[in-house]
């Protein structure tokens, strides 16, 4: 049996599964198909042609931990997820996020609040991007990808699976930290090997390339490769693999 608000706007053709839940002021626009046990919390939106599959949650507002140094003050705004999207089983995407056009969340990723990502981006399965991330378009990011918050990624990045991002040097101890915290900004065509490690504030150049398992703890020039523990540069990418030559 499903619940659908009275305030809620239901387009055309719409498929629904059972158990439904779709909350107050939500807009689902035409031909939108929607699995069993999908929860849509209120207010939010789902571009015509969108794909959400069983089990998914939409606009969950944040519950921080009582030791979370994440403080919200006050109700995040409704998520906003375009035309022709992908949204994979068990997926949940809270509050707050910006999602552009035909881009697939894969199943069971975990996108937090404040998040912007683009249009045709590919956030593969078990992805967990943190809170406050922006994402360009064209990108794509691997199963089991860790996004921590405050990171950057510009267009056409590449983030092969496990790679996991960092934004805190002293691992929660001493409030010197603060002034410290911050995730990697990595440039428009960068792509980051399986298994990488980049620490907190790292800037990866545009079009580099960080071999699988590296551990990035310097900033990478754009156009270089870098590979080992710690991450040095190698050799130079060559033009025929950058973005504007394919």
């Amino acid at each position: 049996m499903n619940f659908i608000s009275d305030k809620a706007k239901i387009g055309e053709g719409i498929v629904m599964g059972e158990n439904v839940i779709i909350q107050d002021d939500v807009v689902i626009e035409d031909e939108v198909k929607i699995g069993n046990n999908v929860v849509i919390y209120p207010g939010c939106f789902i571009g015509h042609h969108s794909l959400i599959g069983d089990n998914v949650v939409i606009g969950k507002q944040p519950t921080p931990a009582p030791t979370s140094t994440v403080k919200i003050e006050k109700p995040l705004p409704p998520t906003q997820i375009g035309p022709y999207c992908l949204i994979g089983t068990s997926a949940i995407i809270y509050a707050g996020v910006k999602i552009g056009e035909r881009t697939m969340v894969a199943d069971l990723a975990s996108i937090r609040e404040n998040c912007e990502i683009g249009s045709y981006v590919i956030v593969g399965r078990g992805v967990v991007i943190d809170n406050d991330v922006k994402i360009g378009n064209y990108v794509k990011l691997q199963s089991l990808a860790y996004i921590c918050a405050l990171t950057t990624i510009e267009d056409y990045v590449f983030i092969a699976p496990c790679v996991v991002t960092t934004n805190d040097n002293f691992m929660g101890r001493t409030k010197e930290r603060f002034k410290y915290k911050g995730g990697a900004y990595i440039e428009y065509g960068a792509r980051v090997g399986a298994n990488s490690i980049i620490l907190p504030n790292i800037r990866i150049g545009k079009e580099a390339f960080v071999a699988a398992g590296a551990i990035v703890t310097r900033d990478v020039p754009p156009y270089k490769l870098v590979k080992g523990v710690p991450a040095r540069v190698e050799r130079d990418v060559p033009p025929e693999e950058w973005v504007e030559n394919q």
